[in-house]
């Protein structure tokens, strides 16, 4: 018997954790951090809904921080099998659970401060440096496309999902022992966008007897991706004309990655001003940026030709291009008196530089605020987003007088119609499908989808703990 249970991502996209049992051994898919208010996230995170130790090994889809951030946890408390993720997931991870190590110190450090002078005890991160780094040396690589034996009687394969670098769609060929049957289980993932550039488009999987599925935006389409280039171009160009600096929290994996990729291509035709200097502030989008140039292989043709016919052979570096990594480079850049271009993380604009950024270019109406992601309820990249008059950054209140620019057409996740693309490739219908890594009505939305537009059979949207027999 298989059995699957849902610790995370269920009816929200954060935190993903799926527990698969399979002829008595536990196969975890994706171990990743849930996100949300700070008690709640910290006692979710802390506290892993199942026997650490039962674990015998953990599939990890791709390297973002919902789907990755709690592994140092993992092992901390006493996991001891291996990590298989591919090649360049391994690469990233390296650095991702590196900072996430030191923002949970940073984090607790500021609210022990809150808690002593409330005479309250101090509490413990979820983990620390030496906790992170342990975990690194559980990984193990592997490449797409290449059969890997998991465990006796299942056998994993990587297809590239095209969501961020190193990102897999997870196959499991499974001999089950108690029904005498093959059974073919798929995970998307994260599943990526056809078109977009740097990475290839994701994998079409042509059979699948049960389908676990991301549905982060099962409920609606994006905008077209020329036209979010347009935009693109149409805002640094009138921000440009105002004297203005265009000020954009940014994702520092991935979506740091293809907007540098976008403004050199804007920069070579000569659509922007060739003279505008962009800034790249994040230590961690650096650090990505090295890692995305080690793996050209998970590049598409549209970036393999870009490589073979521009001068500057590197698609993340032009002239005006500066990558800022010292606290005194990022401070420097409060004293621009002149247009720039300045991307910088965290992308909700939590945490990191990007807030040091916003505090000192919010009040000037010459200025925009480019959002060019998903904000989550209660961050302050929603309260832009919703053009609150006032905001809170390090506590204090600004006037929000600067422009807001809102660009949804570079979304790294597959939207309804592309998800319904790629599900459509699957015949015959998968005879179980459950709907994850979505808000309840995305998910929702993607499950009637499926059973009325694709007949597929048996749809579930699972609750959190959730258990279902196969």
């Amino acid at each position: 018997m298989i059995e699957i249970t849902f610790h995370g991502a269920a009816r929200t996209v954060t935190g993903s954790q799926h527990l698969v049992t399979i002829n008595g051994r536990q196969i975890l898919l994706d171990c990743g951090l849930f996100q949300g208010p700070r008690q709640l996230s910290y006692e979710r995170n802390r506290h892993l809904p199942f026997r650490v130790a039962d674990v015998d090994v953990l599939v990890l889809s791709h390297a973002h921080i919902d789907h990755s951030g709690n592994i140092p946890n993992l092992v901390k408390g006493g996991f001891r099998g291996d990590i298989v993720s591919t090649y360049a997931t391994r690469d990233l991870c390296a650095i991702m659970l590196r900072d996430s190590a030191k923002i949970q110190e940073q984090d607790i450090q500021y609210l022990n401060k809150k808690r002593a002078r409330q005479s309250m005890p101090p509490i413990e991160p979820l983990y620390d440096m030496a906790d992170a780094v342990q975990s690194l040396k559980h990984f193990v690589g592997i490449g797409y496309d290449r059969p890997y034996q998991l465990l006796p009687g299942v056998t994993l394969t990587f297809y590239d999902a095209g969501h961020m670098l190193g990102s897999a769609i997870v196959v499991l060929d499974i001999e089950d022992e108690a029904n005498k049957q093959q059974l073919r289980l798929v995970f998307s993932g994260d599943l990526g966008r056809p078109n977009i550039p740097i990475l290839r488009d994701p994998t079409f999987i042509n059979e699948a007897d049960v389908l676990i599925i991301e549905s982060t935006y099962g409920n609606r389409d994006h905008d077209d991706v020329e036209e979010a280039s347009d935009k693109l171009e149409r805002t640094i160009n009138e921000t440009y004309k105002r004297g203005g600096k265009i000020i954009v929290p940014a994702f520092a994996v991935g979506r740091t990655q293809e907007l540098v990729y976008r403004l050199h291509q804007l920069v070579k035709a000569r659509d922007v001003p060739p003279d505008l200097p962009v800034y790249v502030d994040s230590p961690l989008a650096i650090d990505a940026t090295g890692i995305y140039r080690l793996h050209p292989e998970a590049y598409d043709e549209e970036v393999a030709d870009f490589l073979l016919t521009s001068r500057g052979n590197d698609p993340f570096g032009f002239d005006m291009m500066r990558y800022t990594r010292s606290t005194a480079e990022s401070k420097e850049l409060n004293f621009l008196r002149r247009p720039a271009v300045i991307i910088s993380a965290s992308g909700m604009a939590e945490a990191g530089r990007i807030l040091h950024h916003l505090k000192n270019n919010i009040e000037d109406p010459r200025n925009t605020i480019l959002i060019v992601g998903w904000q989550a309820p209660d961050t302050l990249g929603r309260r832009l987003v919703e053009e609150q008059r006032r905001v809170k950054i390090f506590g204090e209140e600004y006037d929000l007088k600067a422009q807001v620019v809102t660009i949804n057409g570079f979304s790294a996740h597959a939207d309804r119609s592309e998800l319904l693309a790629w599900t459509s490739h699957l015949r015959p219908r998968p005879r179980h499908a459950y709907i994850v890594h979505g808000e309840e009505d995305a998910a929702k939305a993607l499950a009637q989808a499926l059973e009325h537009e694709q007949g597929f059979p048996d749809v579930h949207i699972p609750t959190l703990g959730q258990s279902f027999a196969v």
